[in-house]
C-alpha cells in the first residue's frame, strides 16, 4: 500500500483534491491503488495500483499472490474441464506480469502476452487498439498460432477495467478468427461506469458468447466534465515550476545529475532517510528533487565535461537462465516451460543473493516494461533466501509526473533513453519511486534483447540507477527467439537404421539403431556439473552425456560374478515375456499397405535405447531359438520430459503396422518412462492421425508393478545394468539438443569405438543365451500361468517412491531412483547422496556396495521396502553439497 506511515495520507489525495475527483467503491479501493497525473493529451489521470510492481515497489509475494488469487478464482469459476481448456491473455505492458500469475493460479493454462515490440519472421495472429494508451496498438506473437485456435474459454487479464474498450477490441478482433462460447475478463480493479457495464452485457449478446467478469475490488472514479483540462493545466503548471527550479542557481555536488537543459539538479543523499513502512518502498520523507534525468538529447554533455559516473557500482550476475524456456508470454509460455521454470528459480535467486552486498537491508527487483513475469519470480524466490526486505517493480514507457507529496501516488521518477531498440524510434523511459535512496542494492533485470549499449551507457538505466543506490546489479535473461514453424532443415526422408559393425558391437542382423551418429561431437561432462546443471534448470540431461565409467578390476570380477549366478534367472525371464508377447501379438496376414497379402512377422520389438537394447536382443534371439522366427528389432530414443522419438515412429509406421510393434525395456523403477511414452504416444496419434502405436512397455524385470507384460516382478541384479556403454554395443545414451537435433533427425547417440578392448556386451547375450535350453520347459510353464493371471499394474512402486521422497525430504521424485537397475545408474552416471537397502538383501547388492563406497556414499538399511534398493540423487546439489538443504546432511 502507498500510504506513508508518517502521515496516513491516501496516495490519490492530492489529485483527487486539485482535480475534484472522487473514488467511491469498495472500502479496499484506496489500500489498493493512488492516483497520479498523466502527460497523456487522452486521460488526465492514473491509477496507480499498489499491488501491481509496475509505478509502486512492492512486495513480490504481494504482487504474485494477487493475480495468483485472481487465477484461482478462474478455476473455481470455470470447473476443471473448462479450465484445462482455458488460454489466458495479458495486456502489454502494464498486465504481462498479472496475467502470467492468473494463468499459474489457473493451473495448466498457456499463456500470451500482447505486445509493442515486433519481432523479425514472426508473423502477427492478430492485433488490437487500446485507445487510451500512450502507446495504442497491441500484437499477438504467438510461436503457435495453434494457441488461439481452440475452442476453450478465453481468460483476458488487464490491471485495471475502466471503460471496458481495450476488452471488446480485443475479443472483437479475435472472434472474428477464432470464435469460442467463453471468455473471462480478469482485472485487479474494476471501475466502469453503469452505461459501460450494459455496453459490455449487450456485446456479449450479439456474439452469442458468455462473458464473466473477476475482479479484486469495483468502484468508479467520478470525474468532473473539466477533468482533462484541468488535469494538461496542473501538469503544465508543475512542469514549469520544475524547470524554474533547475535553472535556479544551487551548490553543485560531485554526484549532482543534470536537468532536462543540462542544468544540475541536486540528488537524494545519504541525509534523506529510508521509509519504514512495510508498505510500498519509495513514498519516504519527501525532497526537494522529484526528478532525476540523464542527458537525453543534445550532445548530452553537462557544463564541464561528461560525467563519470562511478566505476565499480554495476556488477553483472549469470543466471543461467534454462535453455529454451521463454523470457516471458511475447511468443506463449506452456505448462511445461511453467514446470521447467519452477525448477530452476531456486538456483538463480541463489546466485542473485551470493552477489548481493551482505549489509543491504532493502533490495529492489527492477523488470523492464514488458519483461515483468520473470523478474517478479525472481524476486519472489529472492525474498525467501535473503534477510533483506525485497521489493519489485518494473520500468515503463508511461509518462507520469512525480510529486514529492504524501499525499501523491509518483513520488520521484528517473528518465533515461529507451534501450531496446523500440519500433516506435528513440524515447524516454521511466522508473517511479526508485530515486528516493531508499534501496542499498537494485537488481536490473532485462532481456538479451534490451542489453545494449544504450543500457550501460552514462545516460543510461544503468548510470541513473547508480546514482541512487551504492550497488546494482544486472541479471539478463535471454530473449526467447521463436522457431519458425516451417523452417526448410533438411528433407524429411528419413535415413535407414544404423547397424554394426559401423555403428555398435552387434552383429547388424540383431538391431536396427533408428539414431543418428554424433561420435565425433564432444558431449560428455563431469557428473558434479551436468548434475548441478539439470537440478537448476540449466539444461535437461538428455543434453549432454555423464564421462563414460571406466570400472576398477574389482568391479570387473564383481559383473563377471553376477552374470555367472543371474544368467539362467534372466535367460527365463526374458523367455517369459517373449512368449506372452508372442501369444499376444497375432500373425497378420498383410502388410502396412494391404497390397500383396504376403505374411506379415508378427511383433516387431522397439527397444527403449540404450537399457532396453540388450533385452531386446535377447528376446529376439529367443524368438529365433524357440520358434524359429526372426523378428525385426530396432532401438529408438526416448527422454523423459521430451517424449519419444516422433521421426522414428513415423520411419516405423511407413514399414510396419503399428499394431505389430513392442516397445521393450529393461526394467521398470517407479514407471516415470511408462508414463512419458503413454503421453508421447497419444499426442503423437492426434497430431499424426497416425495410429496403432501400443503405449505398453514390455520388460524384463517389473518390481514397481508399472506394466503388464513382464518376465518378472522381482527387483534383481541384471547384470547388464552393471555398466554402460560396455555392456549395451558400445553406445551412449541418447542426445536430443536442438543444435545438432533437427526437426528431420533421429536423435542422436555415440559410438565408443575405443572402449573395444573393455566390450562385454556380446559376452553378456551369450551368456544368457546358452541357458535357453535348460529353462524352456519352465518358461512354457511360467508363462501359460501368466497369461492366465491379472496382470493390471498396481503402481505400489510409484506410492513408495512419493513416500519417501517426502520421509527423506526430497520433494521430488525425478531425483529418487528405485530398484537395482536404477540404483546402479545413479552411482554410475549421477550424483548420488544416500542409498536405501531392503534388509536382508543379499549377493545382488554386493555392486551396489562397492560402488558406494567408492563414491562415499551411505548405504541405509531399510524395512518394508519394496524394491532391493533405492538409489538417491543429491537434492538441491551444488558443487560441495552434502546434504538435503544443499549443505549438510539432515538426516
Amino acid at each position: 500500500m502507498n500510504k506513508p506511515v508518517n502521515d496516513g495520507l491516501w496516495s490519490g489525495t492530492w489529485v483527487a483534491e486539485r482535480l475534484g475527483v472522487e473514488l467511491v467503491g469498495d472500502d479496499r479501493l484506496t489500500g489498493l491503488l493512488g492516483l497520479a497525473l498523466r502527460r497523456n493529451p487522452k486521460r488526465a489521470h492514473l491509477l496507480v495500483s499498489n499491488v501491481l510492481g509496475k509505478h509502486v515497489p512492492q512486495s513480490p509475494s504481494v504482487v504474485y499472490g494477487h493475480g495468483f488469487a485472481l487465477g484461482r478464482r478462474v478455476r473455481n469459476l470455470l470447473g476443471t474441464d473448462q479450465s484445462g481448456r482455458a488460454v489466458v491473455l495479458g495486456y502489454a505492458e502494464t498486465a504481462t506480469g498479472l496475467g502470467h500469475a492468473v494463468a499459474d493460479g489457473l493451473g495448466a493454462a498457456p499463456y500470451l502476452h500482447s505486445t509493442r515490440r515486433p519481432v523479425p519472421g514472426v508473423a502477427p495472429a492478430g492485433g488490437f487498439e487500446e485507445s487510451h494508451s500512450h502507446a495504442t496498438s497491441h500484437l499477438l506473437l504467438p510461436e503457435d498460432p495453434a494457441l488461439l485456435a481452440s475452442d476453450g474459454p478465453l481468460v483476458l487479464v488487464d490491471d485495471e477495467f475502466s471503460t471496458g474498450n481495450t476488452v471488446l477490441n480485443t475479443i472483437r478482433a479475435l472472434h472474428t478468427r477464432y470464435p469460442r462460447k467463453r471468455y473471462v475478463v480478469v482485472a485487479l480493479i474494476d471501475m466502469r461506469a453503469p452505461a459501460d457495464v450494459d455496453r459490455l452485457r449487450q456485446f456479449a449478446d450479439q456474439m452469442e458468447a458468455q462473458v464473466s467478469l473477476i475482479t479484486t475490488a469495483s468502484g468508479t472514479l467520478r470525474l468532473p466534465a473539466d477533468v482533462l483540462e484541468r488535469g494538461q493545466a496542473l501538469v503544465a503548471q508543475h512542469e514549469r515550476a520544475r524547470q524554474t527550479e533547475q535553472r535556479t542557481p544551487h551548490p553543485v555536488a560531485s554526484d549532482a545529475s543534470e536537468g532536462a537543459d543540462g542544468a544540475a539538479v541536486p540528488e537524494r543523499g545519504p541525509e534523506f532517510s529510508r521509509p519504514e513502512s512495510a508498505g510500498a518502498v519509495g513514498a519516504g520523507a519527501a525532497s526537494a528533487a522529484t526528478e532525476s534525468r540523464g542527458a537525453v538529447g543534445g550532445s548530452g554533455e553537462p557544463p564541464g565535461g561528461q560525467r563519470q559516473w562511478p566505476a565499480g557500482r554495476v556488477r553483472r550476475v549469470e543466471l543461467r537462465w534454462p535453455r529454451r524456456v521463454p523470457d516471458g508470454g511475447r511468443h506463449g509460455f506452456t505448462p511445461a516451460h511453467r514446470e521447467r521454470l519452477e525448477r530452476a528459480l531456486p538456483a538463480m535467486a541463489a546466485r542473485i543473493a551470493e552477489a548481493l552486498p551482505r549489509a543491504a537491508r532493502q533490495v529492489l527487483v527492477l523488470g523492464c516494461e514488458e519483461l515483468m513475469y520473470a523478474p517478479l519470480r525472481l524476486a519472489r524466490e529472492l525474498e525467501q533466501v535473503v534477510e533483506a526486505e525485497v521489493r519489485y517493480s518494473t520500468t515503463t514507457r508511461s509518462p507520469v509526473l512525480a510529486v514529492d507529496d504524501p499525499g501523491y501516488a509518483i513520488r520521484t521518477r528517473l528518465v533515461f533513453p529507451a534501450h531496446d531498440d523500440p519500433a516506435d524510434g528513440p524515447g524516454e523511459r521511466y522508473a517511479y519511486n526508485v530515486a528516493d535512496g531508499a534501496f542499498d542494492a537494485v537488481v536490473a533485470v532485462v532481456d538479451s534483447a534490451a542489453d545494449t549499449p544504450g543500457l550501460h551507457a552514462p545516460d543510461g538505466l544503468l548510470a541513473r540507477l547508480a546514482e541512487h543506490t551504492p550497488h546494482v546489479l544486472l541479471a539478463v535473461v535471454p530473449s526467447y527467439l521463436p522457431v519458425p514453424p516451417h523452417a526448410p532443415e533438411r528433407s524429411p526422408m528419413l535415413p535407414e537404421p544404423l547397424r554394426g559393425p559401423a555403428f555398435s558391437s552387434y552383429a547388424p542382423d540383431e538391431v536396427g539403431w533408428l539414431l543418428q551418429d554424433l561420435s565425433d561431437v564432444t558431449l560428455e561432462a563431469p557428473t558434479e556439473e551436468r548434475e548441478e546443471a539439470i537440478q537448476s534448470g540449466g539444461a535437461h540431461y538428455a543434453e549432454s552425456l555423464p564421462v563414460e565409467y571406466q570400472p576398477s578390476e574389482q568391479y570387473q570380477e564383481l559383473f563377471h560374478t553376477a552374470l555367472t549366478a543371474s544368467a539362467a534367472r534372466i535367460a527365463r525371464a526374458v523367455g517369459v515375456v517373449t512368449e506372452t508377447i508372442l501369444a499376444e501379438v497375432p500373425l497378420r496376414r498383410k502388410n502396412p499397405a494391404g497390397t500383396d497379402g504376403t505374411p506379415g512377422t508378427g511383433p516387431v520389438l522397439v527397444s527403449l535405447a540404450r537399457a532396453g537394447t540388450p533385452v531386446g536382443v535377447l528376446m529376439r534371439r529367443w524368438a529365433r531359438f524357440r520358434h524359429g522366427r526372426d523378428l525385426p528389432h530396432y532401438a529408438v530414443s526416448i527422454v523423459r520430459g521430451r517424449g519419444i522419438d516422433t521421426n522414428a515412429l513415423r520411419w516405423l509406421a511407413a514399414r510396419h503396422d503399428p499394431r505389430d510393434v513392442v516397445f521393450v525395456d529393461g526394467w521398470t523403477g517407479k514407471g516415470a518412462i511408462t508414463r512419458e511414452l503413454a503421453q508421447a504416444i497419444k499426442e503423437f496419434e492426434e497430431r499424426e492421425g497416425i495410429t496403432g502405436f501400443d503405449p505398453e512397455i514390455a520388460v524384463l524385470a517389473d518390481p514397481g508393478s508399472c506394466v503388464r507384460t513382464y518376465g518378472t516382478r522381482e527387483d534383481f541384479l541384471i547384470p547388464s545394468a552393471c555398466l554402460n556403454s560396455t555392456v549395451s554395443g558400445l553406445i551412449s545414451r541418447t542426445v536430443l539438443r536442438a543444435d545438432l537435433v533437427g526437426r528431420h533427425d533421429f536423435h542422436g547417440a555415440k559410438f565408443y569405438r575405443e572402449l573395444a578392448g573393455a566390450d562385454v556386451s556380446n559376452g553378456f547375450l551369450d551368456a544368457v543365451s546358452q541357458c535357453f535350453h535348460e529353462v524352456a520347459d519352465g518358461v512354457d510353464v511360467a508363462a501359460k500361468e501368466l497369461l492366465t493371471t491379472d496382470r493390471a499394474p498396481t503402481w505400489e512402486g510409484w506410492a513408495a517412491v512419493e513416500r519417501i521422497s517426502e520421509e527423506y525430504g526430497i520433494h521430488d521424485v525425478n531425483l529418487v531412483k528405485p530398484g537395482v537397475g536404477e540404483t546402479t545408474r545413479v552411482l554410475l552416471r549421477r550424483v548420488p547422496w544416500r542409498i536405501l537397502a531392503r534388509a536382508g538383501a543379499g549377493a545382488d547388492l554386493d555392486h551396489v556396495r562397492l560402488l558406494a563406497g567408492q563414491r562415499g556414499v551411505p548405504v541405509e538399511e531399510v524395512d518394508e521396502l519394496p524394491y532391493s534398493c533405492v538409489g538417491l540423487i543429491h537434492p538441491r546439489y551444488t558443487r560441495g553439497a552434502t546434504g538435503a538443504d544443499g549443505r549438510t546432511v539432515t538426516r
